[in-house]
């Protein structure tokens, strides 16, 4: 049980990771301006950036497409920042 807890949180600061980095490199936006451009709630958001926040499969499509990336492309930032030992998708 303690594992799952422990994966659980490297997934989210994982998804954090990649979601900040996309929005800084693809958008060059400040988070509340990026939050409030896009419909998303900037405390939120902030706490999923941080890995304090699950983020849901349509957030996570949203702020995808908000950086200009399309969703597959973020799933392979997303198994790059987990290493090799986990994938999202099959090849």
């Amino acid at each position: 049980m303690q594992q799952d807890k422990i994966k659980n949180l490297q997934f989210k600061k994982a998804v954090g990771n990649v979601f900040k980095k996309i929005r800084l490199n693809n958008t060059q936006k400040s988070i509340s301006k990026f939050a409030r451009e896009f419909d998303l709630d900037r405390g939120n958001l902030s706490k999923i950036e941080r890995g304090q926040l699950n983020c849901g499969l349509i957030t996570a499509w949203k702020i995808a497409e908000a950086s200009n990336i399309n969703f597959s492309a973020f799933a392979k930032l997303l198994e790059e920042e987990l290493g090799e030992d986990f994938k999202l998708i099959d090849e």
